[in-house]
């Protein structure tokens, strides 16, 4: 089988899965690997979990799609845990990460219109990544993502990813058509940046004091993979908007905007919708989901694990001369190299069973399952150990 009739966007390993369970993938010949990357941040309960295969058979023994003209239930139980979790207050149900940021973008639209002005202006932080759409692309930041597509829509201002005089000078510059920040608490595709300590709790302040809607971007950061249901959590703050992705629905595809006070009763009849979005399976799938985290005691193990990883690479890897920085949080973890290095993810595979995932070409991102233990901490540490020594 060839990807001759697939439009190129992806570069993929010839390297195809016939099956997974837990933290594990096998190939089509048979070979297990130890999955590192969670389909990026997604399986965060991982394969084939028991329960989430028995809800999907009987959910779609029951019903698959009736679309948003009717009441859906899923959907409401949904949207009371999400709020619940979050503090925040009323939830939209969307296909995807980058659909359920142009639902942020436009609340912050009619914000800015019910403020009466004209010309709103987003903050945005330089290399961030919120999606693909011609919105978002326009929110995020690097030249290989944006290259080709000329200009681009909505009206954003970028400045540094933790620099508070920053934004005071926007503040300063603009600050009559500033309307809200959109921004990762962590960014993930830029090599998992992690701001100062209170920075966030910074910013809110200054949204409180100017009257701006701070809209988190938690796609990656949400659903545990932190070690909080949210990043914003480890701070103590709520943001305005929260827009959520990946891990929701572990694999089924489904995305989330959760607002709260003035920016949770913008959207009217008619303002927004979504054809699939926040259909019977994918709310089942993700109130499971939920569920899951919560028995098993995902949280924990996500703060637990992911400290052992990041000591243990430390260990292992802070002596080597092509390790800059390792950093991250929870079970997300950047390991920051001096160079790229070719092939990093085919060697970390076939060399070592392990899956890995190289971001901005020199640095490797680790984001397993919250379900990894110490043995599995372990493979990847003698993993990630290997590719290196051995590049």
């Amino acid at each position: 089988m060839t990807a001759t009739h697939l439009m190129s966007t992806y570069q993929p390993l010839a390297l195809s899965f016939a099956k997974g369970l837990g933290t594990r993938l096998w190939d089509q010949a048979g070979r297990e690997y130890l999955d590192a990357v969670a389909g990026v941040a997604v399986t965060n309960v991982g394969h084939s979990h028991p329960r989430l295969v028995s809800a999907i058979s009987e959910q779609a023994g029951l019903l698959l799609h009736t679309s948003n003209l009717y009441s859906i239930d899923w959907q409401q139980q949904l949207a009371q845990k999400l709020t619940q979790l979050s503090g925040l207050e009323r939830a939209f149900f969307s296909n995807s990460g980058a659909e359920a940021n142009e639902t942020a973008l436009k609340l912050a639209r009619l914000y800015g219109w019910q403020k009466g002005i004209e010309q709103p202006l987003v903050l945005v932080m330089e290399n961030a990544f919120h999606g693909r759409t011609l919105g978002t692309l326009s929110a995020s930041d690097g030249p290989a993502v944006r290259l080709g597509f000329g200009a681009l829509p909505g009206d954003f201002l970028k400045v540094p990813f933790g620099d508070l005089a920053a934004l005071d000078q926007a503040h300063q510059d603009h600050g009559q058509r500033i309307v809200a920040i959109l921004m990762e608490p962590i960014q993930g595709e830029s090599g998992v940046q992690l701001a100062p300590p209170g920075y966030l709790s910074a910013v809110r302040e200054r949204c409180n004091r100017r009257n701006w809607l701070l809209m988190l971007d938690e796609i990656q950061t949400g659903i545990g993979r932190t070690g909080q249901w949210f990043a914003f959590q480890h701070e103590g703050v709520v943001p305005d908007v929260m827009t959520l992705a990946k891990g929701l629905g572990n694999g089924v595809p489904i995305g989330a905007c959760l607002a709260r006070g003035n920016a949770a009763r913008l959207f009217t009849p008619g303002s927004h919708g979504s054809t699939f979005g926040g259909n019977p399976l994918a709310c089942r799938v993700a109130c499971t989901v939920l569920e899951i985290i919560e028995e098993q005691g995902l949280l924990d193990n996500a703060r637990r694990q992911g400290e052992r990883l990041l000591a243990r690479l430390h260990a292992e890897l802070d002596g080597l001369a092509n390790v800059v920085a390792i950093r991250g949080r929870g079970l997300m973890i950047g390991i920051e190299l001096s160079h790229s290095i070719r092939d990093l993810s085919l060697i970390a595979a076939r060399d070592h069973g392990l899956l890995i995932n190289v971001t901005r070409g020199k640095t490797i991102r680790l984001l397993p399952p919250l379900t990894l233990d110490e043995r599995e901490v372990e493979m990847i540490v003698r993993g990630v150990y290997g590719v290196l020594k051995a590049s």
